[in-house]
Formats: structure tokens, C-alpha cells, sequence
């Protein structure tokens, strides 16, 4: 299976999408947009930002537990993972968006 963006609405009407990993993981998800359009620009930011230098940051969560987020060189959230046991899994998590995004196909869901 190759990766992809699945693009979704949600219940109240917005746009949302999530980066799926070769094996289905989700290993990105976006906030929510109010306009399809800007979902889909989200995902052309992320296939792009996900190339940059310094667009990832790891931080700690609560219990120990760290996650990801994707920013835009304007310094804006476009994308966050889900949360890891380890620093070193949310590293990971940082390359698997680097190697997926570029390449991978759009789902449109809505």
C-alpha cells in the first residue's frame, strides 16, 4: 500500500486530512480548515515543509510521552503526530513524514 492523504469533512462541515504511511498508519494530521480549498493547500504545505530544514519540532507531552508537529515558514502549525513513548520515536515519526509526504496520493473523502 502507498501512502497518502485522506482528505475528510467533518460533522461540522470543515475539512480535515491525515498522512497515512505505506502500512495505513496515520503519521500526520491536520487542524481543521473551513474551506475545502484550504485543506488542500494544508497538503500541498505539508509535501512541501516536510522537505525543509527546521520545519519539524519534537516536544514532550504529559507522562513522559513525546509528539511532533510540522510548521510552515511562517511558523504556523499545518500538521501534528500522534503521541510516542520515546523521543526517538517521534524522530522517527519526523522521517516518515519526510519520506511519505512528497510522493504520496490524495484520498478526497469529502
Amino acid at each position: 500500500m502507498a501512502s497518502k492523504f485522506q482528505l475528510k469533512s467533518a460533522s461540522n462541515g470543515q475539512f480535515h486530512f491525515n498522512l497515512h504511511a505505506g502500512n495505513g498508519e496515520i503519521i500526520l494530521s491536520s487542524e481543521q480548515y473551513k474551506a475545502k480549498q484550504s485543506a488542500l493547500d494544508g497538503i500541498e504545505s505539508v509535501r512541501k515543509n516536510s522537505q525543509r530544514e527546521g520545519a519539524f519540532e519534537v516536544k514532550a507531552a504529559s507522562g513522559g510521552k513525546f509528539h511532533f508537529v510540522l510548521k510552515a515558514t511562517n511558523g504556523q502549525v499545518i500538521g501534528s503526530s500522534q503521541l510516542y513513548a520515546s523521543e526517538a520515536g517521534a524522530k522517527a515519526g519526523t522521517e516518515s513524514v519526510k519520506n511519505n509526504a512528497p510522493g504520496a496520493s490524495l484520498q478526497d473523502d469529502t
